[in-house]
């Protein structure tokens, strides 16, 4: 590939300057020499996908992106408040900061002004994996039974509580065992200190877990259950139902009925200027054939597979490259525009 080399930016920034250094490619994409992003220990899915978005952003536009692993959501987002890293491969606990909810409540951190750039849905689910040795068959069976949870990480505990209910159990049913970190949290599943972990179905450290002497199941939770899914909407009402076609122990041969959301889902602090936003967007938009198949789930980035009116809104910058890639609508900018001034809201009722 012919590169254009253009002359640097003056270097007196940090490693993540938010001011585009080295010009990339295309005449209106201009990515910064060297930035970060924040994601989940490495192997998980989230991680995974950003590694190949990164090699991407290098091999296209020659900027070196540095994907920090994290064990919590409180993890993923210090670096993104601290501006040592750009943007972050969340999951719902976007929802639970922006909500300023759960450890997202304590004095320290508040509704936090999160928008996002692009997230993906794609084959996989995302449930609780239940070691296959336990006898589980559906959700009702885990009554009694040891579940992760990850100390600073609401959008995995909320979640698992979630899955929960939709079998009629509550938190008070089961045996909460908790982890530091995420890849722990796994660990402890493989090596018999719990019995079920809340994951997508094709994070590695459930690949991990298949092929142990444990082995696992996803207990499904059926489409036709409606009162299964009001219950669990009530806890996680992001939650859709979902086909899943692959992961640890499913295949298109194989499926199994379970709930999805869109994951990763990329956020920036809506401080992030949004030339910035726009360049990092745009460029995952216009490299998408380069990633699309470097890890499981990431194919689901496509711009025609984008969820519409999420409960997080998009940040004006990926606005703009949505509009230019033909994905956004007047009903998703009113929508949108309502999310922002929600943002307001919190953010004033919390500093009163």
């Amino acid at each position: 590939m012919i590169r254009r080399i253009l002359p640097l930016l003056p270097a007196a920034f940090a490693l993540l300057s938010l001011i585009a250094g080295a010009p990339a490619l295309a005449d209106d994409v201009k990515l910064p020499p060297s930035m970060a992003m924040t994601a989940y220990d490495t192997g998980t899915a989230g991680f995974n996908i950003t590694v190949g978005v990164g090699k991407m952003m290098k091999d296209k536009y020659g900027t070196d992106v540095r994907v920090l692993p994290a064990g919590n959501d409180v993890a993923r987002l210090a670096p993104l408040r601290a501006k040592r890293a750009v943007a972050s491969a969340m999951g719902t606990g976007t929802y639970f900061a922006q909500e300023g909810v759960f450890e997202f409540g304590a004095r320290d951190w508040g509704p936090q002004p999160l928008q996002l750039l692009l997230s993906s849905v794609d084959c996989n689910g995302a449930s609780l994996g239940v070691a296959a040795d336990t006898g589980v068959k559906q959700i009702s069976d885990l009554k009694g039974k040891r579940i992760g949870f990850v100390v600073g990480a609401p959008s995995l505990n909320q979640n698992s509580l979630a899955v929960l209910a939709f079998g009629g159990l509550t938190k008070g049913d089961v045996k909460i065992v908790e982890f530091a970190s995420y890849g722990a949290m796994w660990k402890g599943l493989i090596n018999n200190d719990t019995d079920a972990a809340f994951a997508t179905t094709i994070t590695g450290p459930a690949k991990e877990a298949e092929t142990s002497p444990r082995g696992i199941v996803w207990p499904p939770l059926p489409k036709n259950d409606p009162a299964g899914w009001e219950r669990m909407k009530k806890i996680s009402p992001f939650f859709f139902p979902h086909l899943t076609t692959c992961g640890a122990g499913i295949s298109p041969e194989k499926p199994v009925e379970l709930g999805n959301f869109p994951y990763p889902i990329y956020v920036a602090y809506a401080g992030q200027p949004a030339d910035l936003v726009y360049a990092i967007t745009r460029a995952m938009i216009d490299g998408y054939d380069a990633y699309k198949d470097a890890a499981p789930g990431a194919s689901g980035l496509a711009t025609s597979r984008q969820t519409k009116n999420w409960v997080v809104p998009v940040h004006p910058g990926a606005v703009k490259a949505l509009k230019e890639a033909g994905q956004w609508s007047a009903e998703q900018e009113a929508h949108n525009n309502a999310l922002l001034k929600r943002q307001e809201v919190l953010a004033l009722a919390w500093a009163d």
